[in-house]
């Protein structure tokens, strides 16, 4: 007897809505092995699912995904003979099948459900071919034996591209770019919707043309400005006023971000990478449409086929939706490219954006002030997030804690103009005006995840932070669409991250290769005017985790040499590392604050991928004298209450 029933003995793709299938051959009369006598259906499992209108349409929505996205798709049951039969066919074949097996998911009853509904078959095996429904396992030995499931196997299903990449970013160039190395057909869609401000740029993403690039120039800057006066002490001398021309500083950096952002260009081009400075949005399973102004129709709009999809959109600055924000506020969408010096700057927020920009300018002789709504740095280790904002207040940083704007007026029109800003209180009833030049907000990002048209293919998207829930392939709800970078949920929102996911899913989905990216003890700093470089777990992680008792945390200040001769400060620097005494004082923490503290901290990553301990530190000789040496000659613990503080070199 046959696994399917009568009335599907035709080739057929599964049908959206009122959609007729698409009948591609009757295979019927034609002959071939049939079910042994004995054997029987495997019909669906008894008290079927009752799904709701919308819980269907879900599902059903999910199952077009999962056919669509692959070759071969078996929907099985472990134990029924015909399934194996079918398996074993593919499998003489040399056929890589993607196998859903009904009894072994917890919504396999109303997956049969649906997919009765969409293909008139109850019964399993149900194979598809190129999104092809051939039936059961009768039908599929009888198109096997006709050749027409050979001719299914080989059929072009006409895609444009191989390959399509919405995101300029640094993981979706990295991950077009590799495909493309491996000899697929590759498209970038890369549109930058401008800021409030007006302010647009081109290839590159956030990396190269509004984040780390300028930003660790503009760091620079201010480091030479703090070098100026470390010189006299050692023996520099000038009579001359020193001064600081932002536009001289803005010219050469954006000169500098232009030339990166051509060369991405450049390398596209070289790859045979299609570029369309354009915006994306699904129509379909497996179809996109592309066109200069989002949500807008136009008669400019054109459509494209593809086989895979990846979502490289990343993140922009939130606003907060006061009066005034939009209309007068810059983000750091803004900054590195203003036309004029900012002047006297509130920075609201305590992220690590808020704390470096309020850092260079700062160092560039501005006057600034930090309005802080709760804590530094949430998510990192706090006991270093206090020392960072205690340095920065050495510096003359200025920190407003538990405030909040609710509001910004313009004074005078200007470049940079003169804004009030009207603060109250986030433990009290207090409020304040504060006079300005001009304000920054650094209080988020949220993901660039709307418009896109996610919803129209099923792509399941968090509520809460728009972001993209993946698996550990960074695959998507539907099959064959992927993301990678800060558009990720529960992911590190890094560009060096950001660039291995996208090569080793490029690598995954067309070099055969299986390489995953590893998410676990990614290193980074945030870089203030005394930089922050951490690894692993925060303290407060750590304890949750290991719990308290099973630490052990070696700590100290530090005084670098070149600090000494300029009479910097000699407790400053701090190092810290934290140990699990349970597994042979492993090195799960590492943080540090201090000059170069990102050289320092990528060395030592290496170290904790290779599972540095504790013992390991202790043997290896420090190179002298450097910052870096302090972790080889850790010895005082937090436990034991002894005195951290220095006193010389």
């Amino acid at each position: 007897m046959d696994c399917s029933p009568p009335g599907s003995s035709t080739l057929s793709r599964p049908g959206r809505g009122s959609s007729p299938s698409r009948r591609l051959g009757n295979v019927r009369g034609a002959a071939g092995p049939s079910s042994p006598p004995g054997r029987r259906a495997c019909p669906p499992a008894p008290g079927a699912s009752r799904l709701s209108r919308a819980a269907r349409e879900e599902l059903r929505r999910r199952l077009l995904g999962l056919i669509e996205g692959h070759r071969v798709v078996i929907f099985s049951k472990t134990y029924c003979p015909h399934s194996t039969r079918v398996k074993e066919l593919f499998s003489s074949l040399g056929v890589d099948c993607n196998i859903l097996e009904l009894d072994q998911v917890d919504e396999g009853a109303s997956v049969q459900e649906v997919l009765s509904e969409m293909t008139n078959q109850r019964t399993v095996p149900s194979i598809f071919v190129n999104r092809v429904h051939v039936g059961g396992c009768d039908h599929t030995f009888q198109a096997h034996q006709s050749g027409l499931l050979q001719q299914l196997l080989q059929q072009d299903l006409a895609y444009d591209y191989d390959l399509i990449v919405i995101g300029g970013g640094s993981g979706g160039l990295s991950c077009a770019q590799e495909a493309a190395v491996l000899g697929r057909k590759v498209m970038v869609l890369d549109f930058v919707v401008p800021s409030p401000r007006g302010t647009a740029w081109g290839l590159g993403g956030t990396c190269v043309n509004v984040g780390c690039i300028p930003k660790k120039l503009m760091h620079q800057a201010a480091l030479l400005g703090q070098a100026l006066t470390d010189s006299r002490k050692f023996g520099w001398e000038y009579s001359q006023q020193v001064r600081h021309s932002w536009a001289t500083m803005t010219e050469a950096i954006q000169s500098h971000v232009g030339s990166l952002s051509w060369g991405r260009r450049l390398a596209l081009r070289e790859n045979a990478v299609t570029y369309v400075n354009s915006y994306g949005e699904f129509v379909e399973h497996h179809k996109v449409k592309v066109s200069r102004r989002p949500g807008i129709r136009s008669v400019c709009e054109v459509c494209f086929a593809f086989f895979k999809f990846v979502i490289a959109t990343g993140q922009r600055p939130r606003y907060l939706g006061i009066p005034g924000d939009r209309e007068y506020c810059i983000t750091s969408d803004d900054l590195f490219s203003l036309p004029y010096c900012p002047g006297t700057t509130l920075v609201v927020g305590a992220s690590y954006v808020a704390l470096e920009c309020a850092g260079f300018l700062a160092g560039l002789g501005l006057e600034v002030t930090v309005m802080v709504r709760s804590v530094l740095l949430r998510g990192f280790d706090q006991e270093m997030a206090e020392k960072v904002g205690a340095s920065m207040q050495q510096l003359g940083v200025r920190f407003l804690r538990k405030f909040v704007p609710v509001e910004v007026q313009q004074l005078e029109k200007g470049l940079p103009g003169r804004l009030k800003v009207v603060a109250k209180s986030t433990d009290g009833t207090e409020t304040m005006e504060g006079v300005y030049n001009t304000v920054l907000l650094a209080i988020g990002r949220d993901s660039c995840t709307k418009k896109l048209g996610l919803e129209k293919i099923g792509v399941n998207i968090s509520e809460k932070t728009g972001k993209i829930p993946v698996n550990g392939e960074e695959q998507t709800s539907v099959p064959y669409v992927y993301a990678v970078g800060d558009v990720l949920e529960g992911k590190p929102q890094l560009t060096p991250v950001a660039v291995r996911a996208g090569k080793l899913l490029a690598r995954r989905l067309f070099g055969g290769r299986s390489e995953k990216c590893d998410y676990v003890n990614v290193p980074t700093v945030v870089f203030t005017p005394l930089e922050y470089g951490c690894c692993g777990y925060s303290e407060e992680k750590a304890g949750e985790v290991c719990q308290a008792e099973n630490l052990g945390v070696y700590h100290t200040l530090f005084w670098p040499l070149e600090w000494t001769v300029a009479c910097r400060d000699n407790n400053t620097c701090y190092a810290k590392i934290i140990c699990n005494k349970l597994d042979n004082d492993r090195v799960i923490g590492f943080h540090v604050l201090g000059p170069n503290a990102g050289e320092i901290t990528q060395g030592f990553a290496a170290a904790m991928k290779c599972g540095l301990t504790k013992q390991l530190l202790d043997a290896t000789i420090g190179i002298h004298p450097t910052c870096g040496e302090v972790f080889t000659t850790l010895e005082i613990t937090k436990a034991s209450g002894l005195d951290i503080t220095q006193k010389g070199c």
